[in-house]
């Protein structure tokens, strides 16, 4: 039987990516937090020092000549305080004289300290601004501003702005460079925690691999020696406490397997001497229980009890052999090799099976198998024990019949392919329970029930077919459903002897 272990379970992100990913994530939090707080900070003491300017420039302008009680007189023309000297760049000024702007002093200047009209839209925005209020921004047609309007001692209400060019510039070029400088951060941190963690991790690698390795060793049979182990290595890191934790279950591990294979050793060899020693009682009792069926007068009640004791006794006898082999099996004895031709082998053996199943069939009165035979013409030849090989086939076919009711179909093929020959025995019986059939080559399994037939069995034909042919370097599978049942024994092809 072919065990399927539990399939690999879907492929994730690796603890050295995802440590990784994760550090690279938290620094790009904390640079994005970092960066969002000097932005914020910036730009409030840029907008701090604009007001401070700004409100120094509406004040002058509220103060100017012409705005104070006893200023110019009557018909006299205020000063511009646009073309005051020590105005910054681009300032603007709106005058409202009652209700009426005063074009004279409103306006704004260029770079090249030229006045210019304000447009009636941008007019129209300034004026709307509360008297006293707060600096705010406004958007004209000439720029983005900085505007606070204040009332003059004359009554008259003045708006002064100063451009947000120079500001924007400045937290454009800073958010710009926090970009860059978290980005080229990123890389950089990185590739040094790419660096760092795989270094650091190294050690839980060479853990992982140990226990892939102890993980692909064959465990269920034999004796295994579990001779991976962790270096030692400082117990205070969790590495190291996994690595310690690894061997200890290793040395467990290897404890157990190693009083395993001692008992199923003891186990073995009692069976094996057991039935060794069983051997010449057995024979003996056969002997003299036909002796004395030909030698003595029995009534038909003695006849037939001695008849029942040289059945037992075979019976007992053939169990007998058969647990010997299996020892001898479970001992690692190679077959003797030699090139043999399989096609006559399992003709023979068909043969004889058919031969034998006629025979009974007459006996008993009961419908016999139909059997058939499927051989290349050419010889196929193997290396192989040929009486063992013989057996295997055999028992197969004697399973055949002892499990399916008279009259069913019993086929025997062999194919022969580039690197292995099959030999197929299958039949159009009842099938096989499918709970029974991950277990169908142990020791001493019947399932009876599952499939008709009245003959008795001991669970141990199945199990030496399956011997023989791995002692062979081949394999043996069963296919079974409600339209029967299907038994593959794979051989090597022969090779140089």
């Amino acid at each position: 039987m072919r065990g399927g272990g539990p399939r690999p379970p879907r492929r994730r992100m690796r603890l050295r990516t995802k440590l990784i990913a994760t550090s690279l994530l938290l620094l790009a939090f904390v640079g994005a937090g970092i960066a969002v707080v000097s932005y914020l900070a910036m730009d409030t003491y840029l907008t701090g020092q604009l007001d401070q300017q700004l409100r120094r420039s509406a004040q002058a302008a509220a103060g100017a000549p012409g705005e104070r009680p006893g200023g110019s007189g009557s018909g006299t023309t205020p000063p511009n305080p646009l073309q005051a000297p020590g105005q910054g760049e681009g300032i603007l000024m709106l005058y409202v004289v009652d209700g009426a702007v005063d074009q004279t002093r409103s306006g704004w200047i260029d770079l090249a300290y030229q006045q210019h009209q304000l447009t009636a839209a941008d007019t129209a925005k300034l004026r709307a601004l509360t008297v006293g209020a707060a600096p705010s921004n406004v958007d004209l047609a000439v720029g983005a501003y900085r505007a606070e309007t204040l009332e003059t001692a004359s009554g008259s209400l003045v708006t002064v702005g100063l451009p947000l060019g120079t500001l924007n510039d400045t937290l454009s070029s800073l958010g710009l460079t926090m970009v860059l400088v978290a980005a080229a951060g990123l890389v950089a941190a990185g590739v040094a925690g790419t660096v760092l963690i795989r270094h650091n991790l190294k050690p839980l690698e060479h853990v992982s691999a140990v226990a892939n390795r102890v993980a692909e060793l064959e465990l269920d049979t034999g004796d295994v020696e579990l001779m991976e182990r962790i270096e030692p290595s400082d117990n205070d890191t969790e590495v190291g406490r996994v690595g310690f934790a690894l061997n200890r279950m290793l040395d467990n591990v290897s404890g157990a397997l190693a009083a395993r294979q001692e008992s199923e050793s003891k186990v073995r060899s009692f069976v094996a001497d057991a039935s060794h020693e069983l051997r010449t009682p057995l024979t003996s009792i056969r002997g003299y229980s036909e002796l004395v069926v030909r030698t003595q007068h029995l009534d038909d009640g003695g006849r037939d009890a001695m008849e029942r004791v040289r059945s037992q006794s075979l019976r007992m006898q053939n169990l007998v052999d058969d647990l010997l082999l299996l020892a001898r099996y479970d001992e690692g004895r190679a077959p003797a090799l030699a090139e043999l031709d399989l096609t006559e082998l399992v003709v023979e053996v068909a043969t004889d099976a058919e031969i034998s199943d006629a025979a009974a069939s007459a006996r008993t009165g009961a419908p016999a198998h139909k059997w058939s035979i499927a051989v290349p013409d050419a010889a196929v030849m193997v290396h192989g024990d040929e009486s063992q090989l013989h057996r295997a086939v055999a028992n197969l076919l004697s399973n055949a019949k002892k499990h399916t009711d008279p009259g069913t179909s019993v086929a025997v093929s062999l194919v022969s392919g580039p690197d292995a020959v099959v030999i197929t025995v299958s039949d159009t019986g009842a099938g096989i329970d499918p709970g029974f059939l991950p277990r169908i080559f142990d020791r001493f399994a019947r399932a009876d029930s599952a499939r008709s037939g009245t003959d008795g069995t001991t669970g141990l034909g199945l199990p030496i077919v399956k011997a023989i042919v791995e002692s062979h370097g081949g394999s043996i599978a069963v296919a079974s459903s409600q339209a029967g049942t299907e038994f593959s024994i794979s051989l090597p092809v022969a090779g140089p002897a």
